[in-house]
C-alpha cells in the first residue's frame, strides 16, 4: 500500500521481557514498513499494529488460495520488483492489500481489539440491543474513514502509475463494501421473529478474494488521457464495443487496471521463481503451468483416517488406511 513490499510479514515480538504492552504496542510499530505519518498514527492507536499484521497474513493466504493453480502463485519472491511494475499482478496486489486492511480494521473494532472503535453504529439498526443479545456489527464505517486517513491523499498530478495503484486500491475497498450484509437474529418463544435484532456483518475474505480474482481475469489495460471537461488527466481504457485505437472509455470503478503486460512466469526472474517443481493436475493446468516442457510423474503412497465409528461415550475411532496417489509436477 506504501509502494514498499506491502504484504512481508514481520517476526512475533513474543514476550515483551518486562516492558508494558504500550512499549510494545510501539516496537511493532517500528517493525513494520510504514511512512513517517503512517507510523505516527500506528503509535497513536493502540492495536492498530496487531491489526495491520493481522491485514498483512490475511492478504498473503488469500492471494496464494486464488492463484494456486496459475504460473504466478503470489510467492512473497519478487515482490518488491513486482510492485513497481504496472502488471496485473501489481493490480491483484494492490487491491487485496487494501481489501484486507479494510476488512480487518472492521473486524477488529467489532471484536474489541481497538481503542477508538467499537460496534458498528450505523443508523436504523437497533446496535444497542445486538450489544445486549451479545452480537456486535462489524465496523465497516469507522474502517473506511481511518483507511483514507492512513493511506493519505498523494498528489497525483499526471503521474498514470500513482492513479492505476490508487484506483485498485479503492477497487478493493469497494469490494469490501460490497460484501457488507444485514444479519439478523430472532428471539422470540420458541424460535419464532417476535423479537429481532439486526447488525451489519462483513462476507468472509474468501468471498472478497474470489470477487477481486474474477475482477483479475478481466483487468482493463488503461494509459492517461487529458480531460479538457475537468482541466486534468484521467485513466482511460479500449471501448468496450468497438475498435479500441480510436475511442477510449474510462474503466468502471470496479475495474482492476493496469499500464503494462506481464512476464510469463514461466522461468526464474526478479518477479518469480518460475514454475519449475510445481505440481499441477494433468487433466487441468499443467499444459499451461510448465510453459510447454512437460512434467514429471510420481506415485506415492498417502496415509489417512478411514473407517470411523464413534465410541460410547465421547471419541471417534478410526483405522488408518493407506493408498497411491499420482502427483504432477513440472519439469525444469
Amino acid at each position: 500500500l506504501t509502494g514498499k513490499e506491502a504484504l512481508s510479514p514481520f517476526p512475533s515480538l513474543g514476550a515483551p521481557g518486562g516492558s508494558g504492552p504500550g512499549k510494545g504496542h510501539m516496537k511493532q510499530c517500528e517493525l513494520l514498513q510504514l511512512s513517517r505519518k503512517q507510523k505516527r498514527l500506528c503509535r497513536r492507536e493502540p492495536g492498530l499494529a496487531e491489526t495491520l499484521r493481522d491485514a498483512i497474513r490475511l492478504g498473503i493466504l488469500e492471494c496464494q488460495f486464488q492463484f494456486r493453480s496459475e504460473r504466478w502463485n503470489c510467492s512473497l519472491e519478487g515482490r518488491p520488483s513486482l510492485l513497481k511494475r504496472g502488471f496485473k499482478e501489481t493490480a491483484f496486489l494492490y487491491a487485496v492489500s487494501s481489501a484486507a486492511l479494510t476488512h480487518s480494521l472492521a473486524r477488529a473494532c467489532s471484536a474489541g481489539r481497538m481503542e477508538r472503535c467499537t460496534c458498528d453504529d450505523s443508523p436504523g439498526l437497533e446496535n444497542r440491543k445486538a450489544w445486549q443479545w451479545g452480537v456486535c456489527g462489524d465496523n465497516l464505517k469507522y474502517s473506511t474513514k481511518f483507511l483514507k486517513k492512513f493511506l493519505g491523499q498523494k498528489r497525483i498530478g499526471k503521474d498514470l502509475r500513482a492513479k492505476v495503484d490508487i484506483h485498485n486500491t479503492n477497487v478493493g475497498i469497494k469490494a469490501v463494501k460490497n460484501g457488507l450484509k444485514t444479519t439478523c437474529k430472532c428471539h422470540g418463544v420458541s424460535g419464532s421473529c417476535a423479537v429481532r435484532t439486526c447488525w451489519k456483518q462483513l462476507s468472509p475474505f474468501h468471498e472478497i478474494g474470489r470477487l477481486l480474482k474474477l475482477r483479475y481475469d478481466d483487468a482493463v489495460k488503461v494509459f492517461s488521457t487529458s480531460n479538457d471537461a475537468v482541466g486534468h488527466s484521467e485513466l482511460a481504457g479500449p471501448h468496450r464495443h468497438g475498435p479500441p485505437a480510436k475511442h477510449a472509455a474510462l474503466p468502471r470503478p470496479t475495474d482492476l487496471v493496469y499500464v503494462e503486460d506481464s512476464p510469463s512466469f514461466c522461468r526464474p526472474s526478479k518477479y518469480s521463481l518460475g514454475t519449475a517443481g510445481r505440481t499441477c493436475s494433468r487433466e487441468g493446468n499443467c499444459d499451461s503451468m510448465c510453459c510447454g516442457r512437460g512434467y514429471n510423474t510420481q506415485s506415492r503412497l498417502v496415509t489417512f483416517s478411514c473407517h470411523c465409528q464413534v465410541q460410547w461415550c465421547c471419541y471417534v475411532e478410526c483405522q488408518q488406511c493407506m493408498q497411491e496417489e499420482v502427483v504432477y509436477s513440472c519439469k525444469q
